[in-house]
């Protein structure tokens, strides 16, 4: 199959850090035996499409370099200023500029129950499009309303009863997976020059979107991972 891009294009990166405040350490903090950055790099390690060249680590804390090391992978060793919880996107994403790729796919590592699967077929999308940009979603048909409580739903004139299946489908940002042109980064874009960006949207499964910031989510992740059998 010939693709709008070329593989070898693209950064495949992961940013962690060990300063969250709502799961402290979560990066490494023990999750079925092992942990999240770690199951994110075996995923990698593992793919049919993504050259485990193209793959680095931007890491701050030397526990997690250490990490990239064992697993002889790449990273990037990024700044304290980096890796603060808030920055502009040219300061947080500063390889942008210093790695020699035209694209960059982003995945984060606060999602265990994404399947390498779905990523390769992420990467696959992005390579056969045309836009600078690419963005996980999940589809829904759901009923919602605004910050004044006015629903901004399209309800169907004839309807008097809510039934989400008459509903049309609406698409929930799943923040685990993005892509987008590296040259964009330094204006503070990410994913698309435009106001708001136009990415194409890849839909996936709600479930292994599900991200982990708090404990809970943390405990619930770990108790499904377990379930699935994907230890």
């Amino acid at each position: 199959k010939e693709y709008v891009k070329d593989i070898n294009d693209i950064l495949f990166i992961c940013q962690a850090r060990l300063a969250s405040q709502r799961v402290p350490q979560k990066m490494i903090k023990s999750f079925c035996g092992t942990n999240l950055l770690q199951i994110l790099v075996d995923k990698v390690k593992s793919s049919k499409v993504i050259p485990v060249k193209n793959f680095y680590l931007s890491l701050y804390d030397d526990e997690l370099i250490k990490l990239a090391q064992q697993n002889n992978v790449n990273f990037f060793r990024r700044s304290k200023e980096s890796a603060l919880e808030e920055n502009e996107t040219k300061v947080i994403w500063e390889w942008h500029d210093k790695l020699p790729f035209k694209y960059v796919i982003m995945i984060s590592a606060c999602n265990p129950l994404l399947k390498i699967q779905t990523i390769d077929d992420f990467t696959k999308s992005f390579l056969s499009s045309e836009k600078q940009g690419s963005f996980g979603v999940i589809a829904k048909k759901q009923y919602f309303w605004d910050q004044n409580k006015k629903m901004i739903s399209d309800w169907p004139c004839h309807q008097k009863v809510m039934n989400t299946k008459t509903m049309n489908t609406t698409y929930e940002a799943a923040h685990c997976l993005y892509a987008s042109r590296m040259d964009i980064i330094k204006e503070g874009h990410w994913m698309d020059t435009k106001t708001p960006p136009e990415p194409d949207l890849f839909v996936m499964n709600e479930l292994e979107a599900f991200d982990i910031d708090y404990q809970w989510q943390f405990d619930t992740a770990e108790a499904i991972y377990k379930n699935n059998n994907l230890i």
